[in-house]
């Protein structure tokens, strides 16, 4: 009798871990484990191809976007470096896609935009430089994503901006991670490295749902 109580308890102990094990599996590794902090902004500008890009052309795809402009002393480079780094480790997926939009249009126009992204060595064609109207984009960028982006004649190349990238799924929502704390985060930093290798993690993550 005691065999068969052994037995009996060893079998509602497995049942329990496996249930246990999957309850821990749909509770950390779904894709709730990313915050849809709200939809990503319609937009359409012309790329770096003299193509018109809008969001509908992104739909379907995962994809990072940033703000910038060709000439910035400060910042960019940094992120533009960054960038490539994602670029190059999602490169082969054809459903990823990057999106740098100028907040300098005066002076990025399409030709220079081209040589911009020759000069940093993209290959990707889901690498989108976005160029248009100034204060489209600013509205784009201050009330579309809200990243930060100004005209400052004070500031080191006559304009300030964020230095975060913006993570948006394959159904236009922009998404993030948690902090430590259990908060969004909102955006990821696109200057420092812990920044670029979370949001790498999560470009998977948004990947393979």
């Amino acid at each position: 009798m005691k065999n068969k109580s052994y037995i009996g308890i060893s079998f509602i102990v497995l049942i329990f871990g496996i249930w246990t094990v999957k309850e821990i599996k749909a509770r950390y590794f779904t894709k709730s484990e990313l915050i849809e902090i709200g939809s990503a902004p319609s937009f359409s500008l012309t790329n770096q191809e003299n193509k018109t890009i809008s969001d509908k052309d992104l739909k379907g795809k995962v994809y990072v976007v940033e703000f910038f402009f060709s000439t910035c002393p400060t910042i960019c480079p940094k992120m533009n470096q960054n960038m490539l780094a994602i670029e190059k480790q999602f490169i082969s997926n054809d459903d990823f896609g990057i999106v740098s939009i100028t907040i300098n249009p005066d002076n990025d126009t399409v030709e220079v935009l081209k040589d911009h992204a020759a000069h940093l060595g993209v290959t990707s064609k889901n690498w989108h430089f976005l160029t248009g109207d100034k204060d489209y984009i600013y509205e784009i960028a201050n009330k579309g994503f809200n990243l930060y982006a100004s005209v400052n004649n004070k500031a080191k190349g006559g304009f300030e901006h964020s230095g975060f990238f913006a993570l948006i799924d394959r159904n236009g929502n922009i998404r993030c991670r948690k902090d430590e704390f259990g908060n969004p985060i909102l955006y990821y930093d696109g200057i420092e490295q812990t920044g670029v290798d979370a949001i790498k993690e999560d470009i998977k993550l948004l990947l393979e749902e």
